[in-house]
C-alpha cells in the first residue's frame, strides 16, 4: 500500500491521479499508523515550511515521517523535499526534520528573474520537469540532480538509500513525471 501523507500542506489530489494513472492505487492519510504500516510513502508539499512542521507537530508525524524515510521507499515532492532538510530560512528560519544535510535558501532577488522559480527548468541540464518555488536545497552529499535559476545552482533531486525527493512536481511534469514516478514505483517494488 502507498501512503500519500496528509499534514495540510500537499497536492494531495494531482499526486493520487498520477499515481492512479500508473495503475498504483494510493490512501491519502494524516495518521501516523497508516503511514507506519505503508510499504511505500509520498510526501508532497505546496506551501510555507514553517507551518508545514507545525501540522506535522499536531499531528503526530513528525517521527513517522522520519521512521518512514529511513526504511521504507520514500518520495518528498517540493515542501515535501524541503523540510527533509535540516534547517529552511522561509519564515523567518525554521528547524525541519534534518533527514538530509543542508540548508533552504530564498532564491536571491537578480534582475529578469522572478521569483517564485514557476515553470519548466532542466535537471541536470537535459530532463524537463516543471518548478514553483521560492526557496531551494544546498547541494550536499546525497544530491543527484540540479537545477539553475537566478544564477544559483540548487539540488532539485536527492537519493539516500530508499529516500528519493525532487524540488519539481512530478505530478504536474507530463510525461517525464510519469516516468519519474513509474521509476520510483517500480524501483519501491524491487526493493
Amino acid at each position: 500500500m502507498t501512503a500519500v501523507v496528509d499534514y495540510g500542506a500537499g497536492n494531495l489530489t494531482s499526486v493520487r491521479y498520477a499515481l492512479a494513472a500508473l495503475g498504483e492505487s494510493a490512501e491519502v492519510t494524516s495518521s501516523p499508523a497508516v503511514v507506519a504500516r505503508a510499504d511505500r510513502v509520498v510526501f508532497p508539499g505546496v506551501g510555507a515550511a514553517k507551518s508545514a512542521m507545525e501540522n506535522l507537530r499536531a499531528l503526530g508525524l513528525v517521527e513517522a515521517v522520519r521512521e518512514a524515510a529511513a526504511t521504507r521507499p520514500f518520495l518528498g515532492i517540493c515542501l515535501g523535499m524541503q523540510i527533509l532538510f535540516e534547517r529552511s530560512d522561509e519564515d523567518g528560519g525554521v528547524d525541519t526534520l534534518g533527514i538530509v544535510p543542508g540548508r533552504v535558501r530564498r532564491f536571491p532577488d537578480v534582475e529578469g528573474f522572478k521569483v517564485p522559480h514557476m515553470g519548466w527548468n532542466q535537471v541536470n541540464g537535459a530532463r524537463e520537469y516543471y518548478f514553483v518555488h521560492s526557496y531551494c536545497a544546498d547541494i550536499c552529499e546525497f544530491t543527484t540532480g540540479t537545477t539553475e535559476y537566478a544564477g544559483v545552482k540548487f539540488t532539485s533531486e536527492v537519493r539516500r538509500g530508499r529516500l528519493v525527493a525532487c524540488q519539481f512536481h512530478p505530478e504536474k511534469s507530463g510525461r517525464a513525471g510519469l516516468e519519474f514516478l513509474r521509476g520510483f514505483l517500480e524501483c519501491s517494488r524491487s526493493a
